[in-house]
């Protein structure tokens, strides 16, 4: 089958991020939210990364062409001709199931489901819809713009047909897709999430500090950036979630989040995003370390 037209389910940071590639790969968008106020806020910062994207010369058009092709709307209607679907709402699994069931009955029976997911269970998901063999899972990775991995993950039921339309897909996106199967983590998380809860161990057991733990992995295995500065960007409340979905699945202390972990999330200190994490992100050009605040919070 050819797709045309991308619908995208979810403003936010990942969403917006997806809906921009996909515009920008010449494909007609339309991403649904819940209030205009959030597909106002998601496609401001399209606007401001198409931008920057083309002061870079990094655009094959001008923004204004890539934006011409994106429509937000809050009525689920007008995703109803998509051939494609992509859902990147709260990683909550009755929310998405609810989200598919309600739309299955609006869009075409021949369009594509796919889930942006990081966790939860593609074939679970696909339950709440009558066309199992259609949807596959496509898990982007932040800044989807900048970020060129997307894992496509298929069921015991997706056709071999839609997996390879969806993996032909992301290649026209500009993205190097790598087939996975519906697992626990998939590739990335099922080999991340243990790497990230050993850090907050060493952390923890007084290994190293922070920033020594976080300039080892930099230097000595030639990271990009360290476990806690990761762990600030992704969220320490999306990782704890994805620990516990992980660990209810394979029962494996190595997917177990760390007791620190739990007490961050609690205390609301969920990283770059809350300004507080492992690092203090009041200056995100200079970002603090929390060694003695979390060695504190380890011991109330």
């Amino acid at each position: 089958m050819t797709i045309k037209k991308v619908g995208v389910l979810g403003c936010g940071l990942m969403g917006s991020g997806i809906a921009q590639v996909c515009a920008t790969a010449g494909f007609d968008v339309t991403s649904l939210e819940v209030e205009q106020k959030y597909i106002e806020k998601g496609f401001a910062g399209i606007r401001k990364s198409l931008d920057k994207l083309a002061e870079k010369g990094q655009l094959k058009e001008p923004p204004d062409a890539i934006f011409a092709r994106l429509k937000g709307t809050t009525r689920k209607e007008d995703l109803a001709d998509s051939d494609i679907i992509i859902e990147a709402i709260i990683e909550n699994p009755g929310e998405k199931k609810k989200m598919f069931a309600s739309l299955d009955p609006i869009v075409k029976p021949s369009a594509i489901f796919a889930s942006n997911t990081s966790s939860i269970s593609i074939t679970d998901t696909a339950t709440a819809t009558r066309r199992a063999e259609r949807f596959v899972g496509m898990h982007f990775f932040n800044p989807v713009p900048l970020m060129k991995l997307v894992e496509v993950i298929r069921t015991i039921i997706t056709s071999d047909e839609i997996f390879e339309t969806v993996c032909a897909f992301g290649v026209k996106l500009g993205k190097n897709p790598v087939r996975t199967s519906d697992r626990p983590g998939f590739i990335v998380n099922r080999l991340l999430v243990p790497y990230l809860m050993d850090a907050i161990r060493a952390f923890e057991e007084g290994a190293g500090s922070i920033t020594d733990i976080d300039v080892s992995m930099k230097l000595g295995c030639s990271h990009p950036m360290g476990p806690f500065t990761l762990l600030d960007f992704v969220g320490l409340d999306t990782t704890y979630y994805i620990s516990n979905v992980m660990f209810d699945d394979f029962k494996d202390q190595r997917f177990a989040a760390p007791p620190l972990l739990k007490r961050m999330v609690i205390a609301g200190w969920h990283g770059k995003k809350s300004g507080k994490g492992f690092y203090d992100w009041a200056d995100p050009k200079s970002p603090v370390p929390q060694d003695a605040a979390l060695r504190g919070l380890q011991k109330s």
